[in-house]
């Protein structure tokens, strides 16, 4: 409603007040949490079996919210300098915010679908949204077109499980498998192999991962943000509730098949990421990289697992979308200051931002005390503890690859000075200051005091289990 509301208030407001938008839609945020946090202790299922109001549910969509309102006080800023003061924008990233949403909610594979439209037709417009700028149509093109593709292949899968099993809720799917009431256990798997393909797509997972690193390039530095925490987070979340709540007979044949994808995941995403010298691109192989590190959780198909993915979706939603404001913070007009190089000299001209953008990298790198090292080490416990080991053992080689590239970019700023005109020194919009001291925060609170997140995690996983 809140997002109608934006649409129908755009064409009345004049042009000097439109920047007021991302402020009615970050109140429509709030308002939405605190509806979902009033009633966390009321599970229920609605629309004929399609939605369920349960424990995963309420995690999910409290993620998708604090997402949300740290990428429109990142766009709050962003959005002036860039001049994107349109309605339109504040719309679209409610409406993905809903897609999201309506994907941790769903118990059945066609309202998943629905979601996952519903985020990704928002995306492609915000992915163009510099219509200015040949890289933003670049990038809505290239994620229109293998985002189609990509939801073809989840389509089929859909539709082939519906062949084989009579059914697309989800709790009847898992109850025809354990009955051994399936038509065709060949089309049951293949149907299972095209939706880890549609969904390898979502979350850039390797091999389905190339239209990613330029998409994340050419679109607006804030909807990149929302992208890289958002969009993992609701695919991965879609993917649990298909695979543990539908599928859970079948974990022996999708255990080996997304083993084999966080191996290939996190292997190629590090390796890429340390010959970039684009933080947007760096990030982005990063983000391919991450995705690895969760895949080796959902291989292990246990409860554990499942709540170290939910952990590691908070504290990755955290140092990304810090990582992202602070470069929002930095940059200018004509100059978004993208590369590696211009961060010289950062931690000694902005001692604030540069100290916060090194505790996203040691974040992103698994750094104690941090959020990352925190989500990493449940991940790989969890691995662990499933008889995964050898997953668990790449998963530690490949973070301590990945401490090259992180660690490069905090080098660069403390002990590299500036070519050329300095890094401007005014103060980040206040906006902008409160996200990155959230993220600030979140960082360092999940990465010290994890335990009660990771119980709200596990509790709230309970609901797939059962």
């Amino acid at each position: 409603s809140f997002g109608l509301l934006l649409l129908v208030l755009d064409p009345l407001l004049e042009p000097e007040r439109r920047d007021r938008l991302p402020l009615i839609s970050l109140g429509g945020v709030v308002v939405t949490a605190a509806i979902v946090i009033l009633r966390r202790g009321q599970p229920e299922i609605v629309f004929g079996g399609m939605l369920a109001a349960d424990g995963f549910a309420t995690f999910c969509n409290l993620l998708f919210l604090l997402v949300a309102g740290l990428t429109l006080l990142i766009s709050i800023a962003y959005i002036r300098h860039t001049g994107l003061e349109r309605g339109e924008y504040s719309a679209l990233l409610l409406f993905s915010t809903l897609g999201m949403m309506i994907m941790a909610s769903s118990l059945d594979l066609m309202t998943i679908f629905l979601g996952l439209e519903t985020l990704s037709i928002s995306l492609y417009i915000l992915a163009g949204f510099l219509r200015e700028r040949l890289e933003s149509n670049e990038s809505a093109l290239k994620y229109l077109l293998l985002g189609a593709f990509a939801s073809g292949f989840l389509l089929y899968g859909i539709a082939l499980v519906y062949g084989a099993t009579g059914t697309i809720n989800l709790r009847q799917i898992a109850e025809a498998v354990a009955r051994g009431q399936v038509n065709s256990p060949i089309l049951l798997a293949i149907g299972m192999g095209l939706l880890i393909v549609g969904f390898g797509f979502k979350v850039a997972a390797i091999p389905f991962h190339s239209w990613a690193p330029d998409v994340y390039e050419g679109a607006p530095t804030s909807v990149t943000a929302f992208m890289i925490a958002g969009t993992k987070a609701a695919a991965f979340a879609a993917f649990l509730r298909i695979l543990m709540t539908a599928l859970p007979a079948l974990q022996p044949d999708w255990s080996r098949a997304l083993g084999i994808l966080a191996v290939l995941t996190m292997t190629v995403g590090n390796v890429v990421a340390i010959a970039q010298t684009n933080i947007k691109r760096m990030l982005a192989y990063s983000s391919i990289a991450h995705a690895g590190y969760i895949l080796v959780a959902l291989a292990t198909g246990t409860k554990l697992g499942s709540g170290s993915i939910l952990f590691y979706l908070a504290a990755y939603a955290f140092m990304n979308l810090g990582a992202f404001a602070v470069m929002v913070a930095l940059a200018r007009r004509d100059d978004e200051r993208l590369t590696i190089d211009d961060y010289a000299g950062l931690g000694l001209r902005r001692p604030a931002l540069g100290a916060a953008m090194a505790l996203f990298m040691f974040s992103l790198a698994g750094i104690p005390p941090t959020a990352g090292f925190m989500g990493k080490l449940y991940v790989f416990s969890a691995a662990v503890q499933a008889g995964y080991i050898g997953l668990a053992v790449i998963g530690v080689a490949n973070s301590v690859v990945s401490a090259f590239y992180y660690l490069r970019l905090t080098v660069v700023m403390y002990m590299s000075s500036a070519p050329g005109e300095p890094v401007a020194g005014q103060r980040p919009a206040p906006a902008l200051g409160l996200a990155v001291l959230v993220a600030v925060g979140g960082t360092l609170l999940l990465g010290i005091f994890p335990s009660r997140l990771l119980e709200a995690a596990l509790r709230s996983v309970t609901a797939l289990l059962g």
